[in-house]
């Protein structure tokens, strides 16, 4: 392992508590020391912090700001700002920001550069506040022999993802499709993906962590003890310290995998195809992860609008196998083996927004008012995610993550963008 391992997204908690760790108001603290000398002030001379800090009247200070901005909404002249921005190059740094968060009554908010659509990571209430960014923690260290990997909070699962599969082409890792997602949020907040109903979430598959708490101390699993370690994997890492790396177990995978992207319109039987995939999905092989995703879009020239239901799929073997399962369990899809497409694990994770989780399966007249609403809204979409497998074995207690057994599937809607809706090809399926 490398010397530096730093963090995870924001989240309130841990940033209120650095924030409510001294007594004095911010004005006071500010009119003693600044906030960028105490960093220097803090920071050790063998790993200058100068560099990595950047303030207002710095060029690159809007780049660094809106580098990670999901959310336009965010992204206004009437948006807060912070003070500065803190892009760590060291642990030591990390150290640092806690020490001058407290000592300055400042709210220091945790940033590891992924998919904060809520802007928690760079937007606050209190004034005034700063951003720890940790974009330039992200070491991926495979050791393949132990089937382990310790990576930093920083890296994206594209990059944990490309890591894993050069130095293997039979192992991977259970999180999500989603190559841009970084570690630190999404390891603390649950971590799923396709291969959850095989090998449980990411939280289930993290055997240490390295972090700093709020007095500025570098734990690990067994000096942060049993209750810390449990909070950190799915009750939001941010929200009791500074994520500074994750060691996580490497699942095995087939050289190969199969996937397919079927889409069934209104008019083609949808109805009675999705009343099938809700009774099934939950059960079938754990090898197998069919998603579901409705949409709306114009099936003619003329701008008539009609309900998609998309099935796309991960299943862990070879289309021979993935054929003859799904004619056994869902026949009903009608799946060719044109339909099939086999490449490795790496390359599927390219293939494959507020959630609800469904208990009881829709009945067909459920799943047609659903269609008629959808039609009425400008642009929606609805994903099912399959649970079932793995999910349904692991106790609700067993991480912070509790939405385990007696879940049939993740439903997440949201609006997709306008040009969406004239595309027939919405979910292309990757060539290998």
């Amino acid at each position: 392992m490398g010397t530096s391992f730093p963090n995870s997204k924001t989240l309130y908690v841990f940033s209120l508590l650095v924030f409510l760790a001294s007594f004095s108001s911010p004005s006071e603290a500010f009119a003693n020391e600044t906030l960028t000398q105490c960093l220097i002030n803090h920071s050790q001379p063998s790993h200058p912090i100068t560099s990595a800090i950047h303030t207002p009247a710095e060029s690159s200070f809007s780049t660094f700001l809106q580098s990670y901005i999901r959310n336009l909404r965010f992204n206004t002249s009437d948006t807060p700002k912070p003070t500065l921005i803190l892009t760590a190059l060291h642990e030591s740094h990390v150290q640092a920001a806690i020490i001058c968060a407290q000592k300055l009554s400042v709210q220091m908010n945790i940033r590891s550069g992924g998919h904060d659509y809520e802007g928690i990571s760079y937007v606050s209430i209190f004034s005034p506040f700063f951003i720890l960014d940790m974009l330039n923690f992200r070491s991926v260290d495979i050791d393949i022999e132990a089937e382990t990997a310790w990576v930093q909070a920083g890296a994206t699962l594209g990059e944990v993802y490309y890591g894993i599969a050069a130095k293997s082409k039979v192992h991977g890792f259970s999180a999500s499709v989603c190559p841009t997602v970084s570690v630190g949020g999404h390891f603390s907040g649950g971590g799923y993906g396709n291969m959850m109903r095989k090998y449980g979430l990411s939280v289930d598959n993290i055997i240490d962590a390295r972090i700093i708490n709020v007095n500025g101390e570098i734990l690990d699993r067994e000096s942060m003890g049993e209750d810390l370690f449990w909070a950190i994997r799915g009750g939001g890492g941010a929200s009791f310290a500074v994520i500074l790396a994750y060691k996580i177990n490497l699942v095995q995978v087939p050289e190969n995998v199969t996937v397919f992207n079927v889409s069934r319109t209104w008019e083609e039987n949808a109805t009675e195809v999705v009343y099938k995939w809700e009774q099934v999905a939950p059960k079938l092989h754990e090898d197998l992860f069919i998603r579901l995703v409705m949409d709306v879009f114009n099936r003619t020239a003329a701008r008539e609008k009609t309900i998609r239901a998309t099935f796309r799929a991960l299943f862990l073997g070879g289309a021979q196998r993935l054929l003859s399962l799904m004619s056994d369990s869902f026949p009903e899809l009608g799946l060719q083996s044109s339909d099939c497409h086999e490449m490795s694990w790496v390359k599927s994770t390219l293939f494959l927004r507020k959630s609800d989780y469904v208990k009881q399966i829709i009945p067909k007249d459920g799943l047609e008012l659903i269609w008629k609403r959808m039609i009425k809204l400008d642009r929606p979409m609805l994903t099912f995610n399959p649970y079932g497998g793995k999910m349904g074995e692991i106790p609700a207690n067993s991480t912070p993550f509790p939405h385990r057994a007696g879940n049939l599937w993740k439903s997440r809607p949201f609006t997709c963008p306008a040009a969406h809706l004239s595309s027939p090809n919405i979910l292309p399926v990757p060539t290998q």
